[in-house]
């Protein structure tokens, strides 16, 4: 069984023989992974963890996408050693479920829908030119975003036909993600997720943080009720022994006025 050109698919293979041969093909488990090369500088790795761990906390309620990164992505059967790794990749609609590497024929031909590629001195030449056009007329990907993480240097491409369309910021500076119903924009000297509100999508480091100082508000807060508490106690305690004090003042002079009344009383 021969399979068809890859670069001629526009739609997923379905066929029941393709897809019957595709099963003996080599799985992620025999495929390359890891070339071992790290990312270009600690900014880039920090950068991919952002867009992937945030998108994974906006979407904790749902199962139905993978979200990678600097990962192996195996694209042609016919040629185990085309693949490339995007430092950013969302595919919607499949399973959920850990995987060493993306390899395309065990995900029903499924490419991604969303790529984003970290700019550097040794890829910016590749990923405006060869990769672009990969993900423009191979993987037929949906959205494809380029960013540098030093200059801030931000573009954004939107599949239009067959051809990629570049999109023009908002006047915020921000770029619709139809895929993901989110925004991308710089924020703080990071790419970011935002929400249509205008809300920066936190990491789950910013959520703890964000929920530490939630903590923190409300002891604050119950530690001022009970100071105020405490301190009514102590008016309380205060108006008790003021009226005590009358109480006994009163007592005095009833006293006083007895014992003038029986020495009066005496004297007449």
């Amino acid at each position: 069984m021969s399979f068809p050109d890859i670069s001629s698919l526009t739609e997923p293979i379905t066929e029941p023989e393709v897809l019957e041969s595709i099963q003996s093909l080599p799985t992620e488990d025999d495929l390359p992974y890891d070339d071992g090369e790290p990312m270009e500088t600690a900014r880039h790795r920090d950068q991919m963890n952002i867009l992937i761990e945030s998108l994974k906390v906006h979407w904790s309620d749902r199962k139905n996408y993978y979200v990678g990164g600097n990962m192996f992505l195996h694209y042609d059967p016919q040629s185990k050693r085309k693949f490339r790794g995007p430092d950013f990749f969302l595919v919607l609609d499949v399973e959920d479920r850990e995987r060493k590497s993306w390899v395309v024929w065990q995900e029903g031909m499924r490419f991604p829908d969303v790529i984003i590629e970290l700019l550097s001195d040794t890829t910016r030449q590749e990923d405006k030119g060869e990769k672009k056009t990969l993900y423009e007329r191979v993987f037929r990907t949906g959205e494809y975003y380029l960013y540098d993480p030093f200059s801030q240097e931000f573009k954004g491409y939107h599949l239009r036909s067959t051809r990629y369309e570049e999109v023009e910021p908002d006047e915020e500076g921000k770029i619709y993600s139809p895929a993901t119903g989110l925004y991308l924009g710089i924020r703080e000297g990071w790419l970011r997720w935002i929400t249509e509100g205008g809300d920066v999508v936190p990491t789950p480091w910013e959520l703890a943080q964000q929920e530490r100082q939630r903590a923190e508000q409300e002891r604050q807060r119950a530690e001022q009720e009970r100071q105020r508490a405490e301190q009514e106690k102590q008016r309380a305690e205060q108006e008790r022994q003021r009226a005590e004090q009358e109480r006994q003042r009163a007592e005095r002079a009833e006293q006083l006025l007895e014992e003038y009344r029986r020495r009066f009383g005496k004297l007449e």
